[in-house]
């Protein structure tokens, strides 16, 4: 058991853990929401630490990052465990078990990690994804550290679900962030992954203030979290307070856990795509086969930036800044 960063003790024997906006306070042998993190007689411990549940090598676009080194791939490693409960979750079995009812890790390092990344084929370092990285926060920084080290990025998917002092600390060795903000509604957030919107907005400001990349996914889920004035309400958000050349990726739902609602119908995702174009810089299609709204353009004279069909990806007219060659527009790609 590895002790865990960000916690207070507390009288009797009880902690509070101060990583995520739960705030999780813990009896002896307690374990929280997160699903990994245990009081061990008055010390907080992480069982997520020098061990994975997944490892593979993605294309960066399936982060989906799609303005930060198109074409490339990043070696992912996950974990188990979630700090929220989302009824549509897509990784729910491992993101929604406990850690010391898993069976599948493999142990690792930090150092073997890194390794194993640095002499993968075209890859740019390492993706803390598939289950909710935050929750394996000391495991994540450990590796961040050393990967920087060595040349490589660091990219998190993440829900934002995390408070502010540990993501400050955290941001110094992070290159990218991909985001799911899965609603602009607390209602939603409540009733469907049982956490609140609040701390992901406060989240995403605090990334978009500092010099990580970063880039916003939304699932979209018919009857749930598809409402035109809400959805409006989100990308004039978006726009006003991150900033409107982050990119969008609004992707298509389908049947997973709990929630067996019918697919989101494309033509609900296209009506939506044109609502955040009006106030967004670059919006994209996911979960589709669309390679016109899945493609980059430049935002000032439209030319072809980056042609996408699925995985297979084409640079055209950008120079090695992330600039429009047509008209020299400072379009914010990582190449």
């Amino acid at each position: 058991m590895q002790e865990a960063l960000f916690y207070i003790k507390l009288e009797n024997n009880k902690v509070r853990c101060e990583l995520c906006p739960w705030n999780c306070e813990l009896n002896p042998e307690q374990i929280g929401i997160c699903k990994v993190r245990t009081n061990q007689n008055g010390k907080l411990t992480t069982s997520v630490y020098d061990k994975v549940a997944t490892l593979g090598v993605d294309p960066i676009e399936k982060k989906p990052l799609y303005h930060f080194y198109p074409g490339k791939n990043t070696l992912s490693i996950g974990e188990v465990g979630c700090n929220l409960q989302c009824s549509f979750c897509q990784n729910h079995r491992i993101s929604q078990c406990y850690a010391n009812e898993f069976d599948g890790f493999h142990d690792i390092t930090s150092e073997k990690i890194v390794n194993e990344a640095a002499k993968t084929w075209n890859n740019i370092g390492i993706a803390y994804t598939y289950n909710e990285p935050l929750t394996f926060y000391e495991f994540l920084l450990d590796t961040a550290k050393l990967a920087r080290k060595s040349g490589l990025k660091n990219i998190v998917v993440s829900n934002g679900y995390i408070n502010e002092k540990p993501l400050k600390k955290l941001l110094p060795h992070i290159d990218a962030f991909n985001v799911d903000l899965k609603a602009f509604s607390e209602k939603f957030y409540s009733e469907q992954t049982k956490g609140k919107l609040e701390p992901v907005l406060q989240a995403l400001k605090v990334i978009a203030r500092s010099n990580v990349h970063l880039e916003i996914t939304n699932l979209v889920i018919p009857n749930l979290n598809d409402d035109e004035n809400q959805f409006t309400e989100m990308v004039k958000w978006i726009a006003s307070e991150l900033g409107d050349q982050i990119p969008l990726h609004l992707s298509r739902y389908f049947p997973q856990h709990k929630m067996q609602q019918t697919p989101t119908p494309i033509k609900k995702l296209e009506t939506l795509y044109v609502i955040a174009k009006r106030h967004l810089q670059h919006v994209y299609l996911g979960n589709v086969s669309d390679e016109k709204r899945s493609s980059t353009y430049c935002p000032n004279c439209n030319a072809l930036l980056i042609e996408r069909n699925r995985y297979k990806i084409k640079v055209e007219n950008l120079n090695e800044k992330g600039y429009c060659k047509k008209c020299n527009t400072n379009c914010y790609i990582s190449i």
